[in-house]
Order: structure tokens, then C-alpha cells, then sequence
């Protein structure tokens, strides 16, 4: 039987045919899944999406009535699905639990030296022949001090790389992880983090508690001349309000994988629209403001595990096993 899988990129298509290969036949489409995309899936029991998928309460109707009853997402996050209308429609739902840490927080570290070493600028001003060092001065960041908040597993990367700075560590989560305790990292309060940070990372899952963990006020507690990288869910972030901080003149720099409406937008082609998005399209023209296109899990190792661990949830699906990845188990 075919499995259909929504929103796949070029470099990962041979990956998911290689990784099904021996077990399932599957068909890989470049369009994501949403309300208009999905009566392509009528007759395949399972779909696989990708994290920028809409499988809110619209999008499962129409695929249970057309007979999906799996639904194995190739992401960790989970918010963009209804799991409610899941259940009630007997459809299971599977996810990527896990996958390497250090693609995303090696990626936030690239994001963070960037914006803090002004290498795009400089990388289109040598382009130009234009090789003044002008504007382009950064901050060591040995001795300064790296706040991360949500030290899971790529927290916790993320801060081992800060202690090889030689960055003075403080931490904010519901539970205080004992690796990054070892490394000499403080927690304290998210108010003070933000006070004391010359660097600030988001590494905490989206979920009604954390909906603009990063509002307005937050904004304001940060110094003027603080960096702020999010490389996990782009609504963590107000970035209306983190606009009009920008507009202010405040921090040294700001670097985004995520955006909070980047569904429709990221991983497609829009250099030849018009753009409508008011919020994204006066953040990016910031000169202290990196904007990418949620790429930071994206390296052979991590998707090669995702992939795997896809595989890994559609054979449990078919033998009737249930794993850490099943959130809504078969009916």
C-alpha cells in the first residue's frame, strides 16, 4: 500500500524513497498539506507532513473521509495538529520525538555569530569590492554571559558550545536539567534572565503557555544591545512588538529560523509575489536582522533520523505496536 508524503523538499526526497524502500512504497509531493491540497490524499490510508502542514480540524475531516487513518509527521512539534478532532475521527498520529540536537543548536550558534559579526553584511559589501570595515564591528562574547531558555537536549547543546566560549551561563525551564547545572550554568527567573543576558536563545516547544514567551514586556526587559535567536517556533516570539523595538534601535542583533505566520510563506518560492505579510516584510529590512527559512534541523544527520524514525512509526502503525512517538494511538 502507498503512503503519501506532503511537502517534500528536493534534498530529502531520495531520503524518505531510500528509508521506505524496503518496506513501503511511498509517493513524495512538494505541496503541503492544507485545505485545498487535501482531497489529493483520498485513498491513502497514510500521510506523512512535514512541520509546516495544517492539520487542524478541516484538513482531518477531509482526509478521514477520504480514508487516511494515519498520520505520521515528519517534525517534533506538534501544534499545528487538532489531536482532539484526531481522536474523534480515528486517526493516529505519530511524530519525531527526537532527533540530533546539535543541527539546531549548532544552527542557532551560526545565526548568533552572524548577526553578531555582521557577516552578511559584509559578505555583500566584499561582493561589491567594497571592503571598509565600516558598521561591521561585533563583541567578543568570551565572558559575557548566554541565557537559554529551555535547556532540553538542545539547550543543553546549544550551552555546551556557549561554555567552550567561555560564556558565563544562566538558564530558565520547568525543570532544571543536571548537564547544563555541571557546566556551570545558574537558573533564575525569566525576568532576570532577560535583564542579564547578552545572549538570548529560545529552545522551548510552542504550546499555549509559551505563545509569546518573548511579548512585549519581555522585549523591554532585554538590554539595548542584547542578541535574541529563536530556532524553535516562530510563535514564541510578539514579533510585532519585537518590530517596534527594531524600529527603537534596540539590540545588537537578532536572529530568526522561525516565524509565527511563516506557514505559506517558508519553505516556497515568493521572490516573484507580491509580498503581503506588512510584519515580515519590515523585519528583514532591519540591517541587524537575519532572517531564515526554518533551517536549523536541516543537515543529513537530522533528517536522516527523522526520516528513520518515520519509517519506524509507520511499521509500528501496521504491527499495532505503540511508541514514545504515537499522540494519538490507533483505534
Amino acid at each position: 500500500m502507498e503512503i503519501l508524503a506532503f511537502g517534500v523538499q528536493a534534498d530529502e526526497k531520495p531520503l524518505i524513497e531510500r528509508a521506505f524502500g524496503d518496506h513501503e512504497d511511498v509517493r513524495c509531493l512538494d505541496v503541503f498539506l492544507n485545505e485545498d491540497t487535501a482531497p489529493i490524499a483520498a485513498g491513502y490510508e497514510i500521510v506523512s507532513t512535514s512541520v509546516n502542514a495544517d492539520l487542524g480540524a478541516d484538513v482531518l475531516e477531509i482526509l478521514a473521509a477520504g480514508g487516511t487513518r494515519m498520520v505520521a509527521q515528519r517534525s517534533t512539534g506538534f501544534n499545528n495538529v487538532d489531536l482532539d478532532t484526531a481522536e474523534r475521527l480515528g486517526i493516529t498520529v505519530a511524530r519525531v520525538s527526537y532527533y540530533s540536537p546539535h543541527s539546531v543548536a549548532e544552527f542557532a550558534w551560526a545565526l548568533a555569530m552572524a548577526v553578531n559579526r555582521r557577516i552578511v553584511r559584509a559578505s555583500i559589501r566584499t561582493r561589491d569590492f567594497d571592503f571598509r570595515l565600516d558598521g561591521l564591528m561585533g563583541r567578543d562574547l568570551h565572558g559575557r554571559t548566554a541565557g537559554v531558555l529551555g535547556t532540553g537536549k538542545i539547550g543543553e547543546a546549544f550551552a555546551r558550545i556557549a561554555h567552550g566560549f567561555g560564556m558565563r551561563l544562566l538558564g530558565w525551564d520547568v525543570a532544571e536539567n543536571p548537564a547544563c547545572a555541571e557546566l556551570g550554568m545558574r537558573y533564575v527567573p525569566k525576568d532576570e534572565l532577560l535583564a542579564r543576558s547578552d545572549l538570548i536563545t529560545l529552545h522551548v516547544p510552542l504550546m499555549a503557555e509559551t505563545r509569546h514567551l518573548i511579548d512585549a514586556a519581555a522585549l523591554k526587559a532585554m538590554r539595548d544591545d542584547a542578541i535574541l535567536i529563536n530556532s524553535s517556533r516562530g510563535g514564541l516570539v510578539d514579533t510585532a512588538a519585537l518590530v517596534g523595538e527594531l524600529r527603537a534601535g534596540r539590540f545588537a542583533g537578532v536572529g530568526l529560523d522561525v516565524y509565527e505566520a511563516e506557514a505559506g510563506l517558508f519553505f516556497l518560492d515568493k521572490s516573484l509575489e507580491a509580498v503581503e505579510d506588512d510584519t515580515l516584510a519590515r523585519l528583514v529590512t532591519f540591517p541587524n536582522v537575519l532572517v531564515t527559512s526554518h533551517q536549523a534541523y536541516y543537515t543529513e544527520d537530522a533528517v536522516g533520523q527523522i526520516v528513520d524514525t518515520t519509517v519506524r512509526n509507520v511499521l509500528d502503525y501496521r504491527e499495532g505496536r505503540r511508541s514514545e512517538n504515537v499522540l494519538v494511538p490507533r483505534s
